[in-house]
């Protein structure tokens, strides 16, 4: 009951077992919560054919209808924190987070970090088989976001994340107000802003190769505004503290 994987599921079932038995097959005895939300394609019912075979270490929770990411987060989150996990990890179904960089989270956090990111815009990170536009609208939300913010993450859309219970304990997860790109920042930054301690994880970043991407322009847009969202929230807090 000591470090636990969520990975929220809609349509995913090219990868669902194949992303299952990769995290278990690491050393460190990770647990995996999977918040499926109502995937039509069946995600859930191979998840349930899983369990038998791992009884005490895979979850499931379904949810009706597609709810967006940060919801599913949130609520793995509290599931989480309920269930006595201490360090809890967010990662995605497809494979575009590399499994075994979960051990390097870890690691970054049991040497004293709050918040590990596995951070594709640091020294050693990568991006690989991504389209130019793709990349551009990334590293371009990240400088933005920088920006504004002044938040010292170079990659704070990024949502393969490790963080320690203390800091989920303690951030208002009932008051998180984004479901896509911008709740990641949102997440990092509250956590910043509260003074944790953010390190980023260098990692190689691989486009899906099976499924398809859950991106759209609604979520870019949710992020942009997003931003000056947090910022102006986080201005009215302390003139009104």
């Amino acid at each position: 009951m000591n470090k636990i994987v969520i990975i929220p599921t809609y349509n995913e079932k090219e990868n669902a077992e194949k992303i299952i038995r990769k995290v278990f097959s690491l050393p460190g005895n990770f647990h995996i919560l999977i918040v499926d939300d109502g995937s039509p394609d069946g995600t859930a019912a191979i998840v349930k054919g899983l369990q038998a075979e791992f009884e005490d270490s895979l979850h499931l929770a379904e949810r009706t209808g597609k709810q967006g990411l940060g919801t599913a987060y949130i609520f793995g989150f509290k599931w989480a924190l309920e269930k006595g996990y201490e360090y809890i990890f967010e990662m995605d179904a497809d494979f575009s987070h590399n499994p075994e960089d979960l051990n390097r989270l870890y690691q970054a956090c049991a040497d004293g970090a709050d918040v590990a990111v596995g951070s594709r815009y640091v020294r050693g990170g990568q991006v690989r088989n991504w389209p130019w536009d793709r990349i551009l609208i990334s590293k371009g939300g990240a400088m933005y976001t920088r920006l504004i913010t002044w938040m010292p993450v170079h990659d704070p859309t990024a949502g393969f994340v490790c963080y320690r219970r203390k800091v989920l304990e303690t951030l208002p997860l009932d008051e998180v107000q984004f479901i896509g790109y911008a709740f990641q920042i949102e997440m990092k930054y509250r956590a910043w802003k509260m003074g944790f301690k953010v390190k980023e994880v260098p990692i190689i970043f691989i486009d899906r190769v099976e499924g398809a991407s859950k991106m759209s322009k609604g979520i870019v847009k949710e992020a942009m505004y997003g931003v000056w969202k947090m910022k102006s929230f986080a201005i009215s807090k302390k003139n009104n503290s």
